[in-house]
C-alpha cells in the first residue's frame, strides 16, 4: 500500500429521505449460465427475496477468470441492457469471478459502463460517483447509474448463509456496537482521522466504540466494523449481528479468490452480511474507500444496504461492493 493524500473531507450530513428505500422489484439479477454455482444463487436468492421472474437476466461467459476484457464486457453489458426492464434501479452478480473488468471493479463497470475515467494513472483521482451521500432512492432514473454488488461464496452455503441473514435482519432494528479500529499501520489507518467526528455525530443512535489496535475478538453483537490493515486476525471470534458490515482499508481486498491481502469475502464468511475491497491499487485515497460515518447515516435512516454502501464511496471506480442487497435493519419490515 503506498502512502497517498486523503480525500476531501465528506458533506454534511443528508436531510430525511425522499422516497421509501429499494425493494425486490427494482432489483436484477444477473446469471453467468454457464457457471452452476451463479445459477443455484440466483434460484435461491430469487426464493427468498421474491425477485420477479423479469429481472432474473442470463448471459453466458467463461466462468473461473478473475479478470474480463473491456471488449466481452461491453457485449454482455449491451445484452443485459436490452433485457433489463426499466423499472430496474440496481444489479446483483452471482459470481465472485471476474471480479474486475481490465482496470475497474466489475460492479462499478455494471453500474456505469466501462469507462476508464473511473481507472486512476499513478494513484490519481477517478471519477467522482454521481450517487455519493446522496438522498436518492431511484438512482438509474435520476442519476443514469445502476449500483451493482456481487452476491456470491466461494461456496453454494457461504452464499446461502449470507442471503438467509440479509433476510433476518429487515426490521430487526438491532442494539449492537459498532466498531472504529486505529491500527499500527499508517498507511492503512487513514480512515482513523474522521473517528472523533463520527463518534459526536452518531453517539446518541449507535453504541460506537474506538479501538487502538489492529484486530478485536471476542466480541457479541457486532453491527459494524471498520479497520485498516491487510489481513483482520481473530474473525472466527467475533459475533456479527444479520445485517452487519465491515471492511478493511488495503490495496487488495477486492481481489476476491487469489489476492495476497485477506479477501472482503472473509468478512462475509465471518459472519458480516456486506463488504468492500478494491480490485487494482488504489492508493490509500479515502475517497477510494468508503467512508464510514456517512455509511453508518444512511444505513441507521433506513436505507438497504446497497444503497448505503454505494453511497460512501466517493470514487468507487477501483473497488469492488459485496453483500446482500437488500439487508435493511432499520426500516420497518416490508410484508
Amino acid at each position: 500500500m503506498l502512502l497517498f493524500a486523503a480525500g476531501a473531507a465528506a458533506p454534511p450530513a443528508p436531510s430525511m429521505p425522499q422516497a421509501d428505500r429499494l425493494s425486490a422489484n427494482q432489483l436484477a439479477v444477473i446469471v453467468n449460465g454457464a457457471d452452476p454455482l451463479s445459477g443455484q444463487i440466483a434460484d435461491y436468492y430469487r426464493l427468498r427475496r421474491q425477485i420477479p421472474a423479469s429481472n432474473i437476466i442470463h448471459v453466458s461467459f467463461p466462468p473461473g477468470r478473475p479478470v474480463m476484457s473491456a471488449a466481452a464486457f461491453r457485449k454482455i453489458k449491451t445484452a443485459i441492457d436490452a433485457k433489463t426492464p426499466p423499472r430496474v434501479q440496481a444489479y446483483v452478480l452471482t459470481w465472485v469471478q471476474p471480479y474486475r473488468v481490465e482496470c475497474m471493479s466489475i460492479t462499478t463497470a455494471f453500474a456505469a459502463g466501462f469507462d476508464r475515467a473511473y481507472c486512476s494513472q499513478a494513484c490519481g483521482r477517478t471519477r467522482p460517483n454521481p450517487y455519493f451521500n446522496s438522498d436518492s432512492h431511484a438512482p438509474y432514473t435520476e442519476l443514469g447509474l445502476r449500483p451493482t454488488i456481487v452476491l456470491a461464496g466461494r461456496r453454494f452455503e457461504d452464499a446461502k448463509r449470507l442471503i438467509d441473514r440479509g433476510v433476518a435482519s429487515d426490521g430487526s432494528f438491532p442494539s449492537g456496537t459498532g466498531y472504529l479500529l486505529s491500527t499500527d499501520d499508517a498507511p492503512r489507518n487513514v480512515r482513523a482521522a474522521m473517528y472523533p467526528t463520527i463518534v459526536r455525530s452518531l453517539m446518541d443512535r449507535l453504541d460506537l466504540k474506538v479501538v487502538n489496535a489492529n484486530y478485536i475478538e471476542n466480541r457479541d453483537r457486532v453491527l459494524f466494523y471498520f479497520t485498516g490493515v491487510a489481513t483482520v486476525e481473530r474473525l472466527e471470534s467475533i459475533g456479527f449481528l444479520p445485517g452487519a458490515i465491515a471492511d478493511h482499508l488495503t490495496s487488495a481486498g477486492g481481489q476476491l479468490v487469489n489476492s495476497s491481502q485477506m479477501s472482503a469475502l472473509r468478512w462475509l464468511e465471518a459472519g458480516a452480511t456486506g463488504s468492500y475491497g478494491t480490485v487494482v491499487e488504489p492508493c490509500n485515497h479515502q475517497s477510494k474507500f468508503p467512508s464510514p460515518g456517512i455509511l453508518m447515516r444512511h444505513y441507521l435512516r433506513g436505507d438497504s444496504l446497497i444503497e448505503a454502501y454505494w453511497k460512501s464511496v466517493a470514487w468507487p471506480g477501483e473497488g469492488i461492493f459485496v453483500g446482500e442487497p437488500l439487508a435493511a435493519p432499520f426500516a420497518p419490515r416490508r410484508h
